[in-house]
């Protein structure tokens, strides 16, 4: 078994939370994975991964092997599509499935750049706020945020966006601001139907986690509809921070509980077979991921002023 097959699958775990479903997106047999995680902690003299009733998680060495990997796997993916473009271009229709403001903001853009540099390569990208299944539905990639579903397929992390709580000061100053996770109790979210629904959020600081009491009083799976249920002061919601750039500057958003950030918002990559037949794949793969790794961080805390600011989308 070679190392990176062994970084990939500790890599998947961890995605997925659970062996089962990494044994899914690995299509392979789950005592198959627990080997290949065995094999490797063998070969580093490191435990990476905890069981517990809910699934796996990762050690303190399972968190820094996987961080390497996510890198070593990423470069062997750029390393395969460099070698295939020494000789070979660009053709066909490739068909992509996007959020959309993922499709808006990083996606479009992107395949706008790759179809000027592959005249011959024809997209075909659709934007839409449900899950698809990349198999039965013939997409060659779909890029979602937060929870995947059950779907067919084989999905990777390609990035993480920095996410915030967010309501309109209005409703804060209604209800009251909360000073630690414990008061979240007074506050109504509004809530993805992708999102879980236990009783309580987990918010962190200084690596600790603590739990901040849910409350919901809104679902929908619309993001327009629940950027304005939030605009509207009907609770507040938990969101990407560079989506609600604009809103947070012109102070139309606050941020709550700013010291307690909840968990980044996970970006995926679902394809419908682990090994990509031909190049397409890993070249616009790639070219979407760099995309996200240049997206900005932090707000710039003097903006100029635009003429005609972009809506507010969530995803």
């Amino acid at each position: 078994m070679d190392r990176l097959s062994l970084l990939d699958t500790l890599v998947t775990a961890l995605d997925e939370g659970s062996l089962n479903r990494a044994a899914k997106r690995r299509e392979m047999t789950q005592s198959a994975v627990s080997q290949q995680i065995a094999q490797l902690e063998a070969l580093l003299g490191q435990q990476l991964l905890l069981r517990t009733p809910r699934g796996v998680k990762a050690t303190r060495a399972g968190d820094l092997v996987a961080s390497h990997a996510r890198r070593l796997l990423s470069g062997y993916d750029h390393l395969r599509a460099d070698l295939a473009g020494l000789d070979q271009s660009l053709s066909g229709t490739f068909r992509i499935s996007v959020s959309t403001f993922l499709g808006r903001m990083v996606v479009g853009p992107a395949l706008l750049d790759l179809d000027q540099a592959h005249p011959d390569l024809t997209f075909v990208m659709r934007t839409e706020d449900r899950f698809v299944d990349v198999i039965r539905e013939n997409y060659d990639l779909a890029i979602r945020s937060g929870r995947l579903g059950d779907t067919d397929g084989y999905a990777r992390k390609i990035a993480e966006l920095e996410a915030v709580l967010v309501a309109t000061p209005d409703y804060l100053d209604q209800v009251g601001r909360p000073k630690k996770p414990a008061d979240m109790h007074r506050l109504k979210l509004i809530l993805r139907n992708e999102e879980h629904e236990a009783p309580y959020m987990a918010l962190f600081r200084n690596c600790a986690e603590h739990q901040a009491p849910i409350r919901v009083g809104f679902t929908a799976d619309d993001p327009d509809l629940i950027l304005r249920a939030v605009l509207n002061g009907s609770g507040y919601t938990r969101v990407p921070k560079i989506l609600i750039a604009d809103a947070l500057q012109s102070g139309a958003l606050e941020v709550i509980l700013p010291d307690y950030p909840p968990a980044p918002k996970e970006i995926f990559a679902v394809y419908p077979s682990r090994h990509a037949s031909g190049r397409r794949l890993p070249v616009v793969l790639n070219t979407i991921q760099s995309r996200l790794n240049d997206l900005p961080q932090e707000i710039p805390a003097d903006p100029q002023p635009a003429p005609t600011p972009p809506a507010v989308t969530l995803n």
